[in-house]
């Protein structure tokens, strides 16, 4: 089986949910890393991170997943604030600390099938990056991060200012219903979905919540159901999860729609608990060949 690479910060984060706060790492390359290792291929998958010597706990913490880490420098780790209501398909966000963007030079070594981008503020990944990385593999890219401006302490949604360039480069990009109409200023998710196609993506996912998600390629659309959860428990990287599930699937050679209700099937799972992705291939293949949660 070919190689998903996922490049991302590891983050601080303190959630903090009507029920509880609490304060954990986290972060789109945290989420994907520890989902990806439940799975049975995880063998096929890399994680390349930056942070400071203070949370490398939690990448040991991977290590001993078996997954393999490599660790770029930097003088700080992200520190993330998240603050959800009642609904859990709203966030508040702060930032509190910053990690050192990545750079070409450091993923010269780096070698996959797929590059799954896992951004969380506007400067992680330069152009130069994307377009780099887009020569070596499949790019997949999480837009995020891209549409966060941090002024102070406090996240504010911007647009993406070199979208029409970059989005050529991108294979896979994944966005919220939020961050489509921030994007392309259409409401609508078919819409939105065929105007990111226009812009060169190949693959668009528009994910929406309890709505479930939609996904646009070669001109045709998939609808994807959302699987309801026996309780709603913790929000937090459950678009992370939807793309580890994606990826994995997509690397494997299923279809969109297969890929589609599989990483569904697995969001659901997480958003029962606090905390990544912690069952099994088998508990997600049961969600979705039931078509609902046990």
């Amino acid at each position: 089986m070919k190689k998903i690479c996922c490049i991302g910060h590891i983050t601080l984060d303190k959630i903090v949910t009507p029920r509880q706060t609490t304060y954990m790492p986290g972060g789109t390359s945290y989420y994907f890393s520890h989902g990806i290792s439940c799975l049975k291929d995880a063998g096929s998958y890399e994680l390349v991170t930056a942070l400071a010597e203070s949370e490398m706990s939690a990448v040991e913490e991977i290590r001993k997943k078996g997954i393999a880490v490599k660790v770029l420098p930097s003088r700080f780790s992200v520190y993330f604030e998240n603050v959800y209501g009642e609904n859990q398909d709203n966030r508040t966000q702060r930032v509190l600390a910053k990690a050192d963007p990545f750079t070409a030079d450091g993923l010269r070594d780096v070698e996959a099938n797929i590059y799954h981008l896992g951004s969380l503020l506007a400067d992680d990944f330069s152009l130069d990056v994307i377009k780099y990385l887009s020569g070596k593999g499949i790019l997949s890219v999480d837009a995020q991060g891209y549409l966060r401006e941090v002024r102070g302490e406090d996240v504010y949604p911007v647009d993406w200012t070199e979208k029409r360039e970059a989005l050529q480069y991108v294979d896979i990009l994944k966005v919220n219903e939020h961050e489509m109409e921030v994007l392309t200023g259409h409401t609508d998710p078919e819409r939105a979905a065929v105007c990111l196609a226009e812009w060169g993506v190949k693959e668009v996912l528009i994910t929406l919540g309890s709505l479930g998600s939609l996904i646009y390629a070669e001109g045709e659309f998939c609808r994807i159901p959302a699987y309801a959860p026996r309780e709603v428990v913790d929000a937090t990287g459950c678009g992370d999860t939807y793309m580890t599930g994606y990826l994995y699937m997509r690397n494997k050679g299923c279809s969109c729609y297969e890929a589609g209700c599989f990483a569904a099937a697995m969001s659901t799972l997480k958003l029962e608990h606090s905390g990544p992705f912690s069952g099994t291939e088998e508990d997600i293949l049961q969600i979705v060949n039931s078509g609902k949660r046990p």
